[in-house]
Parts: structure tokens; sequence; C-alpha cells
């Protein structure tokens, strides 16, 4: 096979990329598309014109995996990378050949180190993927196995390198693990990247013409950060999933996508009309005039709520009424907190601190992470700050805890569970965010609790390092906040005993409406059962709230869901008080707060509780 995997064949008829044309040689159809990606107070200027040829019966939508959010309108464009040609000669010079490979791994790192600055200003998690790539280069099992290829079998350095990546790229495949399966697609690009190199064969041409939505087997992430987003319109793919680098660089870019959406994807031709939405995962092949008219419709909302003006996102989100509902940030890094302010975050309501542990083959150390801390603090002050102890494991294994394989690792040792087996850790950064929290608004959060005694555990390690801080003589805020993700439906069964230990809840729709729904959102044949707006979701955030209300502590919400503007109504309406999401997301979320009264947001909520699907319950908000 070729590395990163044997492309299908292209439909028969449409040009490809690079040709002379993407189009039919009509006048292609314009395009609409994407949720933004805009900075507050700009807006992307529309020019639709009509669609004439639509077929008279819309199709059912196609189902894949919901990968970025957003709505996107346009002609297909398909996208097939060239793939360099390797051959297996044999050479009498392996010095020379090994000397050629060097060569190529090291302007590959130049490639690479430039792609990362380039993505900086989009947050730490983007960084670390290139970080990962530079990573991939130094992959000691890669190099001796091309050293072993050139020097004992003298291969080219081509095809060294090519066997070589091949067999990583296999292993990874082979996993169980769903985070660690999708890094053979990183594995891939940095291999390809090398292979260009090594071959003379030039990448294939991104610089589109015209508007339209990108159609590809899978992204590479390098390929995914150089997309022109007035250009590409949306994304969808035959493979991926939401953990894929591809999918979060699109989420970072603010271009749409949807993922998984299999093989049927080639029969598509250049210039077919297609709809996606990458919140719900649906693509619409030639949509009929009304399908396009709602989903207009429901773009143009979206579009609208962006165009907020900088200095009134930096406002208050307060419903007409006088409710004020604090709207803050979900990061993963400085960079993001300085986003987050900049687009109008009330402080930080989740701080991932995982990219501190996958930034290097090592886990952080606690002066590392007390100047981290502290920084973001500073940033934001004097707004909070809500940091999440680590949480791995799953989808987001540590390579260097060497952790076995789980025949499932989502319902396996993951969050707070793999923490108790891992004490240092958890003890290190209690240490770490209780030395930060000493003149700034700090509160600690622990993920996937589902018991009371997990709570109880984990405070009883806190009280530990309380102690020994005060033993020492080394300051730290006394009345440190502590609260729980709740994520687990048996957390939200038994939020009554939580509630009486901890200071407030965060709810993480994400993993509530995976195991709520028992569905793997990055499965396309059951992710559209993870939609958050089923009224199961909804009845299970409402009970959490109620238990919360009860025993006098808040609630915020710190899911995708919190992003939508459609479920700010519902959410407040059921008595959340605060609401965290990615900055992007912030203006969009603020503006629809203030059209609402707390009457009206109560009656909403009230309403969709008793609906019987996501469907409906959307439909219904989208028609107040």
């Amino acid at each position: 096979p070729t590395l990163g995997g044997t492309l299908p064949p292209s439909p028969p008829g449409p040009p490809t990329l690079g040709g002379t044309s993407m189009f039919p040689s009509s006048s292609p159809p314009q395009g609409w598309g994407g949720r933004g990606g805009h900075r507050v107070g700009e807006a992307q200027e529309l020019s639709p014109q009509p669609i004439t040829h639509l077929l008279p019966n819309p199709l059912p939508p196609w189902r894949g995996i919901p990968a970025s959010p957003g709505i996107a309108i346009g002609p297909v464009v398909l996208y097939q990378p060239a793939v360099p040609e390797v051959r297996e000669q044999l050479l009498d010079n392996p010095q020379r050949a090994w000397q050629q490979l060097q060569v190529a791994l090291n302007t590959a790192r130049e490639q690479i180190q430039s792609l990362r600055q380039n993505v900086t200003a989009c947050g730490q998690q983007e960084a670390a993927i290139f970080d990962a790539h530079l990573l991939i280069l130094e992959d000691p099992t890669v190099l001796e196995v091309s050293h072993q290829l050139i020097f004992d079998e003298s291969l080219c350095a081509a095809a060294a390198w090519h066997g070589a990546v091949e067999r990583a790229v296999r292993a990874c495949e082979a996993l169980e693990d769903p985070y660690l399966r999708a890094r053979a697609a990183d594995i891939s690009d940095v291999g390809q990247r090398v292979l260009q190199l090594l071959t003379g064969t030039a990448t294939t041409s991104l610089d589109w013409s015209e508007p339209g939505i990108l159609i590809a087997a899978d992204l590479m992430p390098s390929t995914t950060v150089e997309l022109d987003r007035t250009k590409v319109l949306g994304i969808c793919t035959v493979a991926g999933s939401t953990t894929s680098h591809a999918a979060i660089l699109a989420r970072s870019l603010g271009i749409p996508a949807v993922m998984g959406l299999g093989a049927s994807l080639w029969d598509l031709e250049n210039g077919t009309l297609i709809a996606l939405d990458g919140q719900t995962g649906q693509v619409w092949v030639q949509p009929d005039q009304a399908q396009l008219q709602e989903l207009q419709r429901q773009r143009d909302s979206q579009l609208g709520a962006m165009r907020v003006p900088q200095d009134l996102a930096r406002q208050p989100a307060i419903t007409r009424d006088g409710h004020q509902v604090k709207v803050m940030a979900n990061i993963g890094g400085l960079t993001d907190a300085q986003r987050g302010i900049d687009n109008g975050a009330e402080g930080v309501g989740l701080l991932r601190s995982e990219f501190l542990y996958l930034q290097q083959g090592h886990p952080p150390t606690e002066e590392q992470q007390v100047e981290v801390y502290q920084a973001i603090a500073q940033t934001i002050a004097p707004h909070p700050l809500i940091i999440r102890t680590l949480d791995v494991g799953g989808d987001k294994p540590l390579p260097y805890l060497n952790l076995p394989l789980e025949a499932n690792p989502f319902l396996g040792c993951r969050g707070i569970r793999l923490l108790f087996d891992y004490p240092e850790l958890l003890t290190v950064q209690l240490r770490a965010i209780l030395r930060a929290s000493y003149g700034h608004a700090i509160k600690v959060m622990f993920p996937m609790v589902a018991s009371v005694r997990e709570i109880k555990a984990a405070k009883e390690i806190l009280a530990t390092v309380r102690t020994s801080l005060t033993q020492s003589g080394i300051p730290f805020d006394e009345a440190m906040e502590v609260g729980i993700m709740i994520e687990v439906p048996a957390a939200v069964t038994i939020a009554d005993q939580l509630a009486a230990e901890v200071d407030f809840f965060s709810i993480g729709t994400n993993d509530l409406s995976q195991y709520l729904m028992a569905a793997d959102r990055n499965n396309p044949k059951v992710a559209p059962l993870t939609d958050a707006f089923e009224p199961a979701v909804l009845r299970m955030i409402a009970q959490t709230v109620q238990a919360a209300h009860e025993a006098g502590i808040e609630v915020g919400v710190c899911g995708e869901l919190a992003s939508v503007p459609a479920a700010v109504p519902i959410l407040i309406g059921l008595g959340v008080v605060k609401l965290s999401m990615n900055p992007p997301a912030i203006p969009a979320v603020k503006a629809a707060i203030t059209k609402l009264t707390m009457a009206e947001a109560e009656a909403i909520a009230s309403t969709v509780l008793k609906l019987d699907s996501a469907a409906v319950v959307r439909e219904y908000v989208n028609a107040r």
C-alpha cells in the first residue's frame, strides 16, 4: 500500500484538482459556507446566486461524524493528493542514502517548524499538533528501521523511509484505542512530507479559483492548516473522527466539517451542489429549494450573531429582564486565554491541563505548572480560572505512562480513576494549583467522577496537600473552591449526594451524551444518537441543576452544547448560570442571551423536556 493509504479512483468525468478547471465549463454554482471563523466584528459578505439544477425530490441526508460545527453550501471539489512513487532501488552506497535521508529530515523539520509558527496564534492545542510532528521525525523506531533497510538491505532512502513509516502506520491502525488509531494520520502526514522531498514529488495545489466544499479520503493536519478559509467553505471526508488533528484544526479555523462519511463520497462529481451541517453530521446532496432556504436561514442566523461588535461582545451577557449569565472560555493554554478575553470571556470555565502533559516526553514539573497557571490567571484577572485536573485515558492517552491497552478505553481507566492509579501525578498537580491560587481567583475541578467515594478520595488527597503546604509555610488560597465534572449518568442520579461534597458542578455534555445514549460519537453509524439536544440528555441536565440548586451550589455547562446559540434558552431556562465554550463562539452566545427574558427561557425549557427527539427540539427552538 502507498504511504497514508490508497486513494479510490476518481469518479468518471470530472476534472481533477490542479487541472485547468475544477468545475464544469458552465458557470459554477455559488457557495456559502462557514460558521465564520472571523474575529469579533468581522463578517463575510454573502452574495448567493439562484440554484437552477436541483433534483425534483430531495434525497435523504447522509450522516457522518460531526467534526466542526457550522453550515456550508456549495459545489463539490474533489481533492486527491499526489502520492509519491517509490521504487525499491538497490544501492551500492548506503552511507550516501542515509545522508540523503538526513537532509530530507532536516528540511521537513524546518517546514514543520514554520507551520507550527503559523498556527501558534490559534492556540496551544493546535501548535502542539506540530510539536508531535517534530517528534515523529525523531522517532527512534522509525529511524532504526530506516537505517536497517538502508544498510542491511541496500534500499534507497525513499524506499527505506517509506517502509519504516508504513510499519509505524499499520501498527497504529491496529491499536484498539481510537485516539492512538487517529495518530496514524499524523505519522502518514510526516511520512508523506519527507517522501515528497526524497522523490521530488510536488504537492497537490489547494489554490482554488472558486469557493467549494472539499471532498477527500482524509485530511492531513498540515493540509488542513493551510486551507484558504475564503475558498474552502466546508469539508467532507471518507474517514476521520472528532479526535483527529484535522478535526481539531478545522474547528480552530472555523471551517464546518463532517467526517467518516464512507466511500460513497467518491460517487460525487466535481461541481455537484451539496450542503453540510457540521453540528449534526448531516450532508445533503443536491438539496431542494426548501432545504436550501432553511439551511441558509440557519447559517445567516449564525453569521448574524457573529457580527457582534467587539465592544458589545465584551459587555456582560444580561437578559432583557436583567438576569446575568456568565459566559466563559474553554482553553488549552495561555494563547487561548488571551483569545477568550478578546472575544468577551468572563473567565475560564475549563482549562484543559492536558496540554502541559502532552508537550514533552515526561510529566511537567510542579514549577512548570505553577508558572503556567499563574500566567493564565494574570491574563484573565480579575475573572476566575477553573482548572480541570489531568483528564487522560480513553481518547487521550499519555505515551510515557505506558498504559495497558483496554478493550473499551472510554469505559476504562480514565479521568479521576487514572489519577488514583498515579497519585504522584495528582499530588504534584494539586500542589501547583494551590500554589498558583495565592492571589488569584482559581478553582479546581475533578473529571469523570461517578461516585461519592471518588470525590471524597480526591478531597482527601487535596487536604493532605494543603497540610503539606501549610507546614512548609507556602501560601495558597485556603478558600479555593472545589468542583466536579458531571459527565457520567451515575453522577446525575446521585447529584444530590455529590452536591453536598463540592462547591459547584460543570456539566460536560459531550461525554454525558455519549454515555447516556450508549453511542460512540466517533462511530458514524451511531454518532447521531449522541446529540445533546436529545430530551434524555436535557432531562439529565435538568435533574442535575435541580439537585445543585437544592444544595445551594451553582451549575455551569462546558460541553459543546454551551456554544450553540439555539441551546441557550434551554440551558438558562433550566437554571444553568455559567456557559463555557471555545472563544470564537462567545459573541454569538452572548447575543442570544441578550435577546431573551428568563420567563421566555423557562417556558422553552419546560416545553422541550416533553418533546420526543432532538430534531423536534431543534425545530421547536428555531421556530421561536
